[in-house]
């Protein structure tokens, strides 16, 4: 028990939580996409994946209490750091922003995770906290992409999501102790196809049902 609250109240045991639990996000990232892209496949499509998922009963339930302690975790941790980041560093130095390696979704990660955040909240009222009994899933979707306000926003967020991915998945395989020459490089490209994959997959799928 005295390493678990070694490792938390350290510094660098916080860097690894939000590793792991970043990682996993994007994992959860990738399935949510390969299910959501169904759409493209109809309603029938849509629906059979959609039912086959709840099919799974409160299996689907625990992975979401799992989901959301993940998140909370990864919040948490990440306001922790940032906060100590600032009170080390009250005074900004007078260096170029680009200095060190330091890159605009770097720079922007604990912004960005704010408006995920936020989003996060819009999406689960918009399509998981409905009313079921009265319109399938299929509808919840293509009335709400119908709307051109929440399209927008969607693809908004969607880049932002692609940015945030895009720093936050190769530094935390850094932080997990893969800084090395030979294999870094390769993890940063990977993380850049990840980003434009899940950028370009979510976005997709309200511009073309919104004008299909």
């Amino acid at each position: 028990m005295y390493w678990l609250v070694r490792t938390v109240t350290s510094s660098i045991g916080k860097k690894m939580i939000m590793a792991i639990t970043g990682i996993i996000f994007c994992l959860f990232l990738l399935v949510h996409l390969v299910g959501n892209l169904t759409l493209y496949g109809g309603k029938d499509l849509f629906t059979s994946y959609v039912d086959h998922l709840h099919s799974y009963g409160p299996l689907v339930t625990l992975a979401e209490l799992v989901l959301l302690a993940l998140a909370l975790t990864h919040i948490f941790m990440g306001a922790i750091l940032f906060y100590q980041n600032v009170r080390a560093r009250p005074v900004r130095y007078a260096v170029k922003k680009g200095a060190g390696g330091r890159t605009i979704a770097s720079a922007t990660i604990p912004y960005t995770g704010l408006i995920l955040l936020a989003f996060i909240i819009l999406h689960l009222i918009t399509f998981r906290f409905v009313d079921k009994t009265k319109v399938t899933d299929f509808q919840i979707v293509t009335n709400t992409f119908a709307q051109p306000w929440y399209v927008a926003i969607y693809v908004i967020v969607v880049i932002v999501v692609a940015f945030h991915v895009k720093h936050g998945l190769w530094s935390a395989f850094q932080t997990l102790g893969a800084n090395h020459p030979k294999y870094m490089p390769v993890i940063q490209g990977a993380s850049w196809i990840f980003s434009l994959m899940v950028g370009a997959g979510f976005a997709s799928i309200p511009v073309i049902l919104s004008s299909s």
